[in-house]
């Protein structure tokens, strides 16, 4: 069986990082699915999905990261041809991945011990972020 679920949540116009671990949970036990995957996607191209450990040093680290990978203040071609200064937005989007599937096993999500679901929104304005859920299995 496939349960498909859909959230939101607002975002501002700096890297921010989201924890969406206890709605992905959640999500699941709503399914029932005791053993599958789900997977978790959001609709855009400056936004991401993935996993940290989400405390607030790991996080201020890879907001480091990520800027050191794609500055926000260097050239890039889609500024010069859109206008609208999200480039790097773009680049950090693409670098990490607009989805994750996780393994389910006894109806759990199968995480690390510190290992979060987390929602990336990279863009230059704040933004309503769509989350597809999808949860697959028996």
């Amino acid at each position: 069986m496939i349960f498909t679920y859909e959230t939101e949540r607002r975002t501002t116009s700096g890297t921010d990082v989201l924890d969406l671990t206890d709605e992905v949970a959640a999500r699941l036990e709503d399914s029932g699915v005791r053993e599958g995957q789900v997977l978790i996607f959001t609709p855009g191209s400056t936004a991401a999905v993935t996993t940290i450990e989400y405390e607030a040093g790991v996080v201020a680290d890879l907001k480091r990261a990520i800027e050191r990978l794609a500055p926000e203040d260097l050239h890039y071609d889609h500024d010069a041809r859109w206008g609208d200064g999200n480039g790097y937005a773009h680049v950090r989007a693409a670098l990490l991945g607009a989805s994750l599937t996780v393994p389910v096993m006894e109806g759990r999500l199968v995480l690390g011990t510190w290992q979060q679901v987390v929602l990336l929104d990279f863009d230059n304005r704040g933004r309503q972020r769509r989350v597809i859920i999808q949860v697959r299995g028996d």
